[in-house]
């Protein structure tokens, strides 16, 4: 595969500024990680990203296959993964249910990969055309067993460029499939954006067994809770097993190397927790009123908590960057001292306020301001919530 840094497409598109969509930045910005294999399945509202994809890649020595369907796509993103290559796909609401199971076998195997979910209204095709924040349950708990998963959410095209680059990072370093929890609004929105110069932003290539060729223990954690992964078909030979298994990556059904399993596909997240969890916050020092939000909502929130400083109110922001692992930390620190909470989020449920209770405790005040029905939150309903 060719590097970014070689990469003479990507040298040249940093030059100027460009009007570019959500869903054109987050391709970019995983061509500039190193990215070099898309499968995937048109879908509505990210089928720009395929587009992109189906353009640029050749161009680059990569590879865009266009599969049947969204269960195929998931499954040549891991194939390709093992094989050495940075691998992603793009879908919505329905495609990545199809995805689940595979991607489940992403968590087992340690396949570092990039899932891209550009969410819309449902259930089912619902609202094909509009958007919704109701993936963010489905992102952290659809697939079975214990598992835990790597979400991030972008608010802005540059955020969709450089919070890729972050999710093949985080991707690559840790072996574990990250979901790219985008929405319609910023995936369809039009911003002027530089695609920073080759080398400018970090990017990180996963760890490669030390020592001469030979066979490889592909699950054998080192201390940072993550094992080297060599490519199939190089010097090395290993095996990968969907079925719970050893450090030598056969299948092993011995109680005892399951708690181990079990418990490192958890502690390389959780021993990494501060590296991997990322939030802004606006004016939150002397907050007195809290708004807790992410993505395209998150606009909404700092343009409502400016405005309830020109009323008077002290209100603060909070953009949740990172959605899974939760921030609980970082929402208990900055609530702390308020005396309100609000939650806006595009979804019936309340899937954020949900998990912001369960950090804050039954008796705080939070407050949800929710729309399912295909249209934005502005910041005149998140207003409403403060009256």
């Amino acid at each position: 595969m060719v590097g970014h840094k070689n990469d003479k497409r990507v040298t040249a598109l940093q030059q100027t500024a460009r009007l570019i969509q959500g869903n054109q930045a987050m391709a970019q910005g995983a061509f500039y990680a190193g990215a070099r294999f898309y499968a995937g399945y048109p879908i509505t509202p990210s089928s720009e990203i395929a587009e992109e994809c189906a353009r640029a890649l050749p161009q680059m020595g990569g590879v865009y296959l266009q599969m049947e369907d969204e269960i195929a796509s998931i499954a040549a993103v891991v194939g390709a993964s093992l094989a050495g290559a940075k691998a992603f796909t793009a879908t919505s609401g329905p495609g990545f249910s199809l995805m689940q199971e595979n991607l489940g076998l992403a968590v087992m195997a340690e396949v570092p990969c990039v899932v891209i979910d550009v969410q819309r209204s449902g259930p089912s095709t619902g609202l094909a055309t509009k958007p919704a924040q109701s993936d963010i349950m489905q992102a952290r708990w659809g697939r079975h067993g214990d598992q835990d998963v790597i979400a991030l959410s972008p608010s802005s095209v540059a955020e969709c460029f450089h919070l890729m680059v972050r999710a093949f990072n985080l991707a690559e370093k840790f072996r574990v499939p990250v979901v790219f929890l985008a929405d319609e609004i910023v995936a369809h929105m039009r911003e002027n954006f530089v695609v920073p110069a080759p080398g400018e932003i970090e990017v990180v290539d996963r760890k490669q067994p030390r020592g001469g060729p030979g066979l490889c223990r592909p699950f054998a954690a080192e201390a940072d809770g993550v094992a080297p992964l060599p490519a199939f078909g190089s010097d090395y030979v290993f095996h990968v097993s969907s079925s719970m298994h050893g450090p030598d990556g056969y299948s092993n059904n011995d109680p005892g190397n399951c708690a181990r399993k079990i418990e490192q596909l958890h502690r390389k997240i959780a021993v990494n927790r501060d590296e991997i969890v990322s939030t802004r916050a606006f004016d939150t020092e002397d907050a007195e009123v809290l708004l807790v939000a992410c993505g395209a909502t998150s606009r909404a929130a700092r343009a409502a908590a400016l405005e309830a400083r020109q009323g008077g109110i002290r209100a603060g922001f909070l953009q949740l960057i990172t959605v899974w692992p939760f921030p609980d930390r970082e929402i208990a620190e900055r609530a702390a001292t308020v005396r309100t909470v609000v939650v806006p989020e595009l979804n019936y449920a309340g899937q954020l306020s949900l998990e912001v209770r369960r950090v804050l405790g039954p008796d705080r005040d939070v407050r949800r301001v929710n729309k399912y029905d295909g249209r934005i939150i502005t910041p005149r309903d998140i207003l409403a919530a403060l009256a």
